[in-house]
């Protein structure tokens, strides 16, 4: 495999975004690559910390900064399996991120250029390269199941009415 494809990093972010639904969190992963090398990986945590910050973009750009031993990421490309939030692509602008490559759009919420375009605002100090469609149909289907099976456990008397 070439370890310098989308796709490669992509594959990645999806086994961290696999982990998360193994511990309940809607399956987003992502990585913080900087020179062909994985610096930083997570998946949501949102439910596990109780925090509503804990998306996995932000867990990997605060690794991503503890690696390189600073808040500017103007050399890291991000790959997220899911289109990043507002609260997520603000702190991607604020890191000086280069790059985010993204699966799956979010045409409610996405603030890559789906909904909003929080990386690329005309004026703006800092603006985030952004790519998407890498593996966004395996990426589709990893979140579509969890969802299924959260409605099914729900249906079932597994899971609360609010989760």
């Amino acid at each position: 495999m070439d370890f310098s494809s989308d796709e490669y990093y992509m594959r990645k972010a999806m086994a961290e975004a696999a982990a998360a639904a193994e511990r309940g969190e809607v399956p987003v992963g992502a990585v913080a690559v900087l020179d062909r090398t994985i610096i930083a990986k997570a998946g949501n945590m949102v439910e596990q910390l109780k925090d509503a910050t804990a998306h996995a973009e932000m867990l990997a750009i605060t690794q991503a900064a503890n690696s390189i031993g600073d808040w500017r990421l103007d050399r890291v490309t991000l790959y997220v399996t899911k289109e990043p939030c507002a609260m997520c692509a603000g702190a991607m602008v604020n890191s000086h991120l280069k790059k985010v490559v993204f699966a799956v759009p979010d045409a409610k919420y996405g603030a890559c250029g789906s909904a909003l375009n929080i990386c690329d605002i005309p004026g703006a100090l800092w603006r985030v390269e952004t790519a998407s469609g890498v593996l966004q149909n395996e990426c589709l289907e990893q979140l579509q199941a969890f969802f299924k099976t959260v409605r099914t456990r729900k249906k079932n008397g597994f899971l609360p009415e609010n989760n």
